[in-house]
C-alpha cells in the first residue's frame, strides 16, 4: 500500500496509509439542480523564466488541458478570477491570451461534447482594470475605458463576462456613487448579461472598503441598486467574504432571475444545500440556495460533480456524504494568508497529475511551507481527493526528499 510521509511545524514526520480515489461516475447530461463553476489556476512552462516580477510564460496545453478535466465531470470554468493570478503574477497581456484561448476551446468542446451547453455556461471569464499601473491614481473615466477593454476582449473571445473588483477603482472611488456609476457604464456596455464579483478583503487587502463601505450591509445596498439600475443584465452575484451570513443576507435581496453563486470556500456545503431562512425582502422564510463560483473546485471537481448529480436525483444524504468531507481540506488550502490559496490549488494539480511540475508564475510556489502543504495532503487523502494516489504519494514524498526529509 502507498503511503504519505507528513511533516508537522516541529519537523516530526509520521507515515498515513494512501486511500483509494473515489468511485465517482462522469455526468451523461448538464447538472441541473446547481450552476456551478471551478475557478481554474494556470500552468507555468516548467523551463520558463516565472520568476517574481518577470512576465508570465504560460503552457497552454497544461493549461486548457485542466480546463477540459472541469468540463468533463459537468462544471463550468471561471477563468481569469483571482485563481488565475490575477494581480499577484499574470500580467494582462498573458490574461488576455488565456481568455481568447479559453473562450476557443469552450467553442470547440461545446461543438463536440457539451451536451448543448453554451460557451458562457462553459467559461465566463474575469474583467477587471489590472492593465493599468499600481499604486497610480485614475479617473473614474479612466477606470471605465480598462474595464471596457477587457469586456472587448472577453466578448471577442465569446467568454461570459464576470466583473471584478478592481483595485483601481477601490483607490479612486469616494462614495457609493462612483461605483455606481462606474458599474452602471460596464454593464450598460455588456452585450450578454454580466456576473457581479465581490471579493472580499481577506482575499485582498487592497479592496478594503469596497462598494463604498466596510460593512457589508451598507455595501449591499450599492450591490442591490447596481443590479435595479441595469434590469435583466445581471446574471448573478459571486460572494467571496467568507461570511455565511452575509451571502444568506443578499441572496434573499436578489431580485427574481439574479443568482446568487457561492464564493465562500469556508461554507459552502450548507450554502449550496437548500436551507430555510429569513426573506428579509419579502417578510417570513424562505427556501434558497447558493450556486456555486469556487477555487475549491477546481480542486475538487470530481466531488462537486458527484454531489450536485446526488442533488440531481434528490438525494441530499448523498450530497453531505460527499462534499461534507472535503470542507475541511478547502479550510486548510483557503487558510490565513488567504490570498495564497493559489498555491495549493496548483499543487494538488500537480499531485492528481494535471501538470508536471510543482511551480507557478511569479515563483508561488513558494508561497506555503511543507508543514502546511503536509497538512493539505493529509486532509485530501481523508476526504479521497486524489485521482491518483500512488502518483500523488510518489510525487509528495519525492518533494520531501529533495528538501532532506525522508
Amino acid at each position: 500500500m502507498a503511503t504519505f510521509t507528513l511533516i508537522d511545524k516541529s519537523g516530526k514526520t509520521s507515515r498515513v496509509e494512501a486511500n483509494p480515489a473515489p468511485a465517482f461516475a462522469k455526468p451523461t447530461q448538464p447538472l441541473k439542480s446547481r450552476i456551478a463553476y471551478a475557478a481554474a489556476h494556470v500552468v507555468p512552462l516548467a523551463w520558463a523564466d516565472n520568476t517574481p516580477g518577470r512576465p508570465a510564460e504560460v503552457d497552454w496545453e497544461s493549461t486548457i488541458g485542466f480546463r477540459r478535466m472541469v468540463w468533463s465531470w459537468g462544471l463550468g470554468v471561471a477563468d481569469c478570477m483571482d485563481t488565475a493570478q490575477r494581480n499577484l503574477g499574470m500580467d494582462w497581456a498573458a490574461t488576455a491570451e488565456l481568455m481568447r484561448r479559453s473562450g476557443a476551446a469552450a467553442r470547440e468542446y461545446a461543438a463536440k461534447e457539451g451536451w448543448g451547453r453554451s460557451v458562457a455556461d462553459l467559461v465566463s471569464v474575469g474583467v477587471n482594470t489590472d492593465q493599468l499601473k499600481q499604486g497610480v491614481d485614475y479617473t473614474l473615466a479612466q477606470i471605465v475605458d480598462a474595464y471596457l477593454d477587457q469586456l472587448d476582449v472577453c466578448e471577442s473571445a465569446g467568454d461570459g463576462p464576470v466583473i471584478m473588483c478592481s483595485r483601481h477603482l477601490c483607490r479612486t472611488a469616494k462614495s457609493p456613487a462612483d461605483y455606481i456609476k462606474v458599474y452602471d457604464e460596464v454593464i450598460g456596455a455588456a452585450k450578454s448579461p454580466v456576473i457581479l464579483h465581490w471579493l472580499g478583503e481577506v482575499f485582498d487587502a487592497q479592496l478594503h472598503g469596497y462598494f463604498g463601505s466596510p460593512d457589508w450591509r451598507e455595501a449591499s445596498r450599492t450591490v442591490l441598486t447596481i443590479i435595479e439600475h441595469n434590469p435583466g443584465k445581471v446574471r448573478g452575484v459571486k460572494m467571496s467574504l467568507l461570511d455565511a451570513d452575509s451571502e444568506r443576507y443578499m441572496r434573499a435581496m436578489l431580485p427574481e432571475g439574479t443568482m446568487m453563486l457561492t464564493g465562500d470556500d469556508f461554507h459552502y456545503v450548507d450554502l449550496i444545500k437548500d436551507a430555510e431562512q429569513d426573506d428579509p425582502k419579502r417578510g417570513g422564510r424562505a427556501v434558497m440556495h447558493s450556486n456555486a463560483l469556487l477555487g475549491a473546485f477546481s480542486v475538487l471537481a470530481p466531488h462537486a460533480s458527484a454531489a450536485i448529480q446526488a442533488l440531481d436525483r434528490g438525494d441530499e444524504a448523498e450530497y453531505l456524504r460527499i462534499l461534507e468531507p472535503t470542507q475541511a481540506l478547502a479550510q486548510q488550502v483557503f487558510v490565513h494568508p488567504t490570498e495564497f490559496y493559489k498555491t495549493s490549488v496548483a499543487f494538488m494539480s500537480w499531485l492528481n497529475g494535471h501538470q508536471d511540475a510543482f511551480q507557478m508564475v511569479g515563483g508561488l510556489q513558494s508561497a506555503r511551507s511543507l508543514p502546511n502543504l503536509s497538512h493539505v495532503v493529509e486532509l485530501a487523502n481523508a476526504c479521497g481527493a486524489f485521482e491518483n494516489p500512488e502518483l500523488a504519494t510518489e510525487r509528495w514524498n519525492a518533494l520531501l526528499a529533495i528538501n532532506g526529509i525522508k
